[in-house]
Order: structure tokens, then sequence, then C-alpha cells
């Protein structure tokens, strides 16, 4: 858990446990409403190819997650360590000049 902490920048267990907690439930929730979300775009396997559909599902749960792990950061009371740890992401993925 030190390293953990130390890592992450965080001081108490409690932190870790929320922040554990943040990642699950936006990981879960992320894939539970993207189905109905690609079935009102009428996006199915049958309607584009297996693998098309699986690229554009995979995107729309990329971004929806991304959304996502800031508002359940916030609920939880950890919006400054996943405000900085999506900007990290967002920097590697090439996206650092849409955050200056």
């Amino acid at each position: 858990m030190k390293k953990l902490k130390e890592r992450w920048g965080i001081e108490s267990n409690l932190q870790i446990i929320l922040i554990l907690i943040v990642f699950a439930i936006t990981g879960s929730t992320a894939s539970y409403i993207g189905k109905p979300i690609l079935s009102s775009l009428n996006i199915t396997p049958e309607t584009f190819s297996t693998p098309g559909y699986w690229i554009v599902r995979i995107l729309i749960l990329f971004v929806m997650y991304q959304f996502l792990l800031v508002f359940f950061g916030w609920v939880f009371g950890q919006y400054k360590f996943f405000w900085t740890f999506e900007k990290k992401m967002l920097v590697r993925l090439g996206f650092k000049r849409f955050l200056d």
C-alpha cells in the first residue's frame, strides 16, 4: 500500500479504497450503459460487420469511461486525483494541445 500511496501521491488508505471503488464503478457503468446506447444508434453486429461493431463499441466505451471516471471521482470526493489521472492519460494519447 505504501508504494501505491507514494506513486499516486495520496495520503490515506481510505483514499486508496475510494479510488479503487471509483475504478470499479466506472468500468461497470460504462459497460452496462454501452449496449443500450449502441442499440439506440442501431449499431449491432448485424448492421455493421462484427469487427466494425466491436471497434465502434470500444471507441464509445472508451469515451464514456473518460467522462464517467471524472464524474464518479467527483461523487466520491476524489476529483483532483482523477482529473490529474485523466490529463496524464490524454497527454499520453496525444491530446495535449486540448488541455492547455
